[in-house]
């Protein structure tokens, strides 16, 4: 596939329903080099990602709970998170293929998030083997890609309600999830998490950027846009305790924050 341009290996993944397969095209797409032609030409669009046929998805509230005092729950709880960072690369990787006409370094952003959300699965899949099980032994829901659907037709809602509200929420939940598996002697899933918290900031933060830089081209102002957006699209409200080193790093101002905990009590 090398004489694909970028974007259509990028759909090319997209589209992959083989594990190790997507995770081997999202890697090698990072390194390739992008065509300002190509950043505006069409795309064909793909409404539902490449998955396994395993985990089967449910509705949230069917998925089991996660305690991690057993080993069957322990091991539900990173399942969970590979889970997420599955998510991740088809959300990443959507981003390149629907959004066109942007600059360059946009391009480049997503794939770079999408070869470190692949990272990250690989790092947790791996640790959940150790475990006895594998991606796919439980179930799971599909909520972050639900949201990808809602904010197809809108870069700007889409960097607002992805990276600027879910994954800034994994940002709040990552060290209680830390503390946990500290607690019951998971060195290694602690240290596999301070690596996804470490890297989750900076693609927070880049979108952060693309949502200022969207807002600033529509002459918007974006903390208020950001509120709006929020209540257009019922979204849920901010989750305590708040990650507020984390937030500021990934671009949030400390105004922004007080106002995100005032609405959520």
């Amino acid at each position: 596939m090398d004489h694909l341009n970028a974007f259509m290996q990028a759909r090319a993944a997209l589209a992959e329903a083989d594990v190790d397969r997507k995770l081997d095209l999202t890697g090698r797409i990072a390194a390739l080099s992008i065509a300002p032609e190509d950043a505006v030409a069409a795309c064909d669009l793909i409404d539902q990602p490449g998955r396994p046929a395993r985990p089967r998805l449910v509705p949230p509230q069917q998925v089991g709970r996660r305690r991690v005092g057993s080993r069957q729950g322990h091991a539900a709880l990173i399942h969970a998170l590979a889970h997420i960072e599955f998510n991740a690369i088809n959300l990443a990787l959507d981003c390149v293929c629907r959004f066109r006409g942007h600059p360059v370094d946009f391009y480049r952003d997503w794939l770079r998030v999408a070869a470190e959300e692949g990272l990250h699965f690989r790092l947790l899949r791996d640790h959940l083997r150790t475990l006895g099980f594998d991606y796919g032994d439980f179930d799971a829901h599909d909520g972050l890609w639900q949201m990808a659907v809602r904010t197809a037709h809108d870069p700007l809602a889409r960097m607002a309600l992805v990276p600027r509200l879910l994954e800034a929420r994994g940002l709040d939940a990552t060290p209680g999830i830390m503390d946990k598996l500290g607690g019951i002697g998971d060195t290694a899933g602690v240290a596999i998490l301070e690596i996804v918290l470490r890297d989750e900031i900076g693609h927070v933060a880049i979108g952060d950027r693309w949502f200022r830089h969207l807002c600033a081209l529509r002459g918007v102002a974006p903390e208020a846009t950001y509120r709006r957006l929020l209540e257009e699209y019922s979204a849920p409200k901010l989750a305590r305790p708040v990650n507020r080193q984390a937030r500021l790093a990934a671009g949030f101002s400390a105004g922004e924050i007080d106002a995100l905990e005032a609405a959520a009590d």
